[in-house]
């Protein structure tokens, strides 16, 4: 009797094993197969091309080519900027919500939660006219404060691309935290309000410790999207292509490899070397901030 409840439990798990089979696995496996080979051109390419066994050869380029390598640098120098402001301010909000009542935070919790709601194409599109010194009010709005600011310029890259980000995430992240705060124990505010402690200290020694794991995992969530961003900076390269090189990010040097040149095994090397790369900024970034969280 427990062994047939127990198949029928697992029953219930076959749609997503079929999925996770079909959607993750095989497609991994599949690419991992390709990094393995190269492309050769016989003679003067008349002849056709073949497939050649080449071994760890294309991961060998990978872990050389620098357009690749910068670009991640890149992108992880701009994540240790960006996901702190964006954790911070959602974190900021979530402690808001929290304070008032249940009604009000209903209604800004669905306001705040329109921008994640919007398709990332669509959110670019949106800010890159916003953004524009044509149509865009941005730039009008500046010069009534003597502001002369240029957001497709090359030095306002990734501050444009940011902001776009941070406005686009805040709503996400800050539902998980609230979600952790509404978990915390009301009994503990009480008893610190009898001892005398302000509503920021309350803040800051008791919600913000409670919700330390749910900063974590929302901060290693942001540092795999970042590390996967390709539908900004790409609609953002279309308006300005001197700000935005085609290397700009890691998915853009590959999407570049599998699409412009063609070199799809190449392409498929570096998608599983950056799979390794999110695979250890994830396991550290789990590992200090767990840590500092106990």
């Amino acid at each position: 009797m427990v062994r047939s409840q127990r198949w029928k439990g697992a029953a219930f798990t076959v749609p997503f094993q079929l999925g996770f089979v079909f959607l993750y696995l095989i497609p991994v496996g599949y690419a991992v197969h390709q990094s393995l080979y190269r492309e050769h051109q016989s003679g003067l390419g008349l002849g056709g091309a073949t497939e050649e066994f080449s071994g760890l050869a294309n991961y060998r380029q990978g872990l050389t080519d620098a357009a690749f390598l910068h670009a991640v640098l890149r992108v992880l120098l701009f994540a240790a900027v960006q996901i702190p402001v964006m954790l911070l301010v959602s974190l900021v909000l979530a402690l808001f919500l929290d304070g008032v009542s249940a009604r009000v935070a209903g209604r800004f919790r669905i306001l705040l939660l329109v921008p994640y709601m919007i398709p990332g194409v669509v959110a670019a599109i949106v800010w890159i006219n916003l953004y524009s010194p044509d149509v865009g009010p941005l730039t009008p709005l500046g010069k009534v404060f003597g502001l002369s600011w240029n957001f497709f310029a090359p030095s306002m890259a990734w501050p444009t691309i940011g902001n776009l980000l941070t406005w686009h995430g805040i709503g996400y992240n800050m539902v998980i935290i609230y979600s952790a705060l509404q978990g915390v124990p009301r009994e503990l505010f009480e008893a610190a309000r009898l001892d005398g402690a302000s509503e920021r200290r309350i803040a800051l020694s008791i919600k913000v410790p409670y919700v330390r794991g749910a900063l974590v995992l929302t901060g290693m969530l942001s540092v795999i999207q970042m590390l996967q961003i390709f539908n900004e900076p790409a609609l953002f390269r279309n308006v300005t292509p001197q700000t935005v090189g085609d290397s700009f990010t890691p998915i853009m040097v590959i999407y570049n490899q599998a699409f412009n040149a063609g070199n799809y095994h190449y392409a498929a090397a570096l998608s599983v070397l950056l799979a390794l790369i999110l695979g250890v900024a994830s396991f550290l970034f789990y590992r200090l901030t767990a840590r500092e969280a106990d």
